[in-house]
């Protein structure tokens, strides 16, 4: 994918800075030593499938599978290649348009969030569900770096509605269509049974983070924490004023007292 300005003449490709760059080589040059270790070294496939998702093992306590997962992409054939290219290709053309709307430190976050979200939600109705109805959609190993991928595409369209980008580099679209083209691929590869090794749950996941935390600034999900937490500020506010209400009732409130007649005269009790 390229990306566009409407207003400009021709095409216009913003390059990476040095920490997204370093990511996506970081992608690139982790691939390539499972890719050279597992085909040229006969190393065995025991460290990779320790670090990929596992339903039953995430479930066992192996947490770290959904933070590692997501960097790792297959090193072995063609569409090992593939899966590594399309990612790292995807990511470089449209990432920096929002690493420029937004800064570094947030698309970085973002990348982090959307990705172990997106895995996580896969394991969640993994275990929810029975065997027989997730086995088509979820792999016995689910891993790479697609659903950030798509989370970047759904973010790119709704903060950046005035861009078009080149789909398959020919095709110009506006936002609304990159979102119709990544929900409608990604459906399609469902439909036909074509079930890519992030699985088949978690690019739809990865649109879901897209929108929740990338769909405008602030996102939907900071603003809906700024809500929780105005009211929880408003609901302490008023609380504090009921006890103080109540603390000053107390300090003056009459206390009985006066003088008394017990037949011996009038005494102060």
């Amino acid at each position: 994918m390229r990306q566009r300005d409407f207003g400009n003449a021709g095409p216009s490709i913003q390059r990476p800075s040095r920490a997204l760059g370093s990511v996506l080589l970081g992608l690139v040059a982790l691939w390539l030593a499972f890719a050279v270790a597992v085909n040229w070294a006969s190393s065995s496939l025991d460290l990779f499938l320790l670090l990929v998702g596992n339903t039953n093992h995430v479930a066992k306590g192996e947490i770290w599978r959904l933070f590692t997962a997501p960097i790792m992409h297959s090193p072995d054939g063609m569409a090992g290649m593939n899966h590594i290219l399309s990612t790292v290709i995807g990511l470089f053309f449209l990432a920096p348009a929002l690493e420029t709307e937004w800064g570094t430190p947030r698309l970085l976050r973002f990348l982090a969030v959307s990705s172990v979200f997106s895995y996580t939600v896969q394991w969640i109705i993994a275990l929810a569900f029975p065997f027989t109805v997730t086995q088509g959609l979820v792999p016995p190993y689910w891993f790479g770096a697609m659903p950030a991928l798509e989370a970047v595409a759904i973010a790119f369209a709704l903060s950046m509605r005035s861009r078009s980008v080149l789909l398959f580099f020919v095709l110009p679209i506006g936002s609304r269509g990159l979102i119709i083209a990544t929900v409608g691929i990604s459906v399609a590869l469902v439909v036909v049974r074509a079930i890519g090794p992030s699985g088949a749950i978690a690019p739809f996941a990865g649109m879901l983070a897209g929108w929740l935390f990338g769909g405008g600034t602030p996102s939907p999900a900071r603003r809906w924490w700024l809500r929780f937490k105005l009211k929880r500020l408003e609901s302490e506010t008023i609380a504090e004023r009921e006890r103080r209400r109540k603390e000053a009732k107390r300090r003056f409130e009459v206390l009985p007292g006066g003088l008394k007649d017990n037949g011996k005269g009038r005494q102060l009790h």
